[in-house]
Parts: C-alpha cells; structure tokens; sequence
C-alpha cells in the first residue's frame, strides 16, 4: 500500500491550507486514516484520525480550527486547516490502517510528509 501526500506549503497565520492524501495498491479494506504532524525537535503527534467505526478524532490543538474528512471510494483523506498558525509548522504525514487481503492481518501505512510552513 503506497499513500501520496500532497497540499503543504507556505502560508501566513490566519490563513487555510487543504492537504490530501491517496492511497493506492492492493487494499481490501482501510478501517481508519489519519494525519501526524512532527514540527522541528519534537515527536510525531497525532493530528486528526477517521475510523470507520470510532468517528474522527483530533489533538487538543487543532480542535475547531481543522477537520478531517475522507473519500471511502478513492481511499483517500483530507485535512482542512483553518486559522492557522506558526506552531501549526511542521511536516505532515498520512496513515492508513489497512487490509490488503482476507486472512492477512491489518497493517499500519505511511505517507512521504508534506511540509506546511506557517509564518507569523
């Protein structure tokens, strides 16, 4: 399973960014998507997630400000971003947890990052 990451880029506080996320291969199933975020010096830390089952989920710090949607029939993910802001900085990743095959176990996926720069 291959996830394509694409929509970073530079932009000043205040403003919006849209990032979207492909995945492509051999899928059977995907339970849930989801994007991280890793800004200079600090750990990866999950930005928003979207199961099948559970809903969607988001950090404390983007809560209001962005949300995630997805396209089942494309297998795709999108995270909408509003009001952004510097700490907002960092590389973004997508994830899928996805079943290539009945009678293989679910596997965790993950995009190349693409970066999104927030200037005050």
């Amino acid at each position: 399973v291959q996830l394509q990451a694409s929509g970073g880029g530079v932009v000043q506080a205040g403003e919006s960014l849209r990032l979207s996320c492909a995945a492509s291969g051999r899928i059977y199933r995907i339970a849930s998507m989801a994007w991280y975020r890793e800004a200079p010096g600090k750990q990866r830390e999950l930005v928003a997630s979207s199961h099948a089952t559970l809903g969607t989920n988001y950090g404390d710090s983007v809560k209001g400000r962005f949300t995630i949607s997805r396209d089942n029939a494309k297998n795709s993910v999108f995270l909408e971003m509003n009001s952004l802001k510097p700490e907002d900085t960092g590389v973004y990743f997508c994830n899928a947890f996805a079943l290539q095959s009945i009678g293989r176990s679910y596997n965790t996926y993950w995009g190349q990052g693409t970066l999104v720069t927030v200037s005050s």
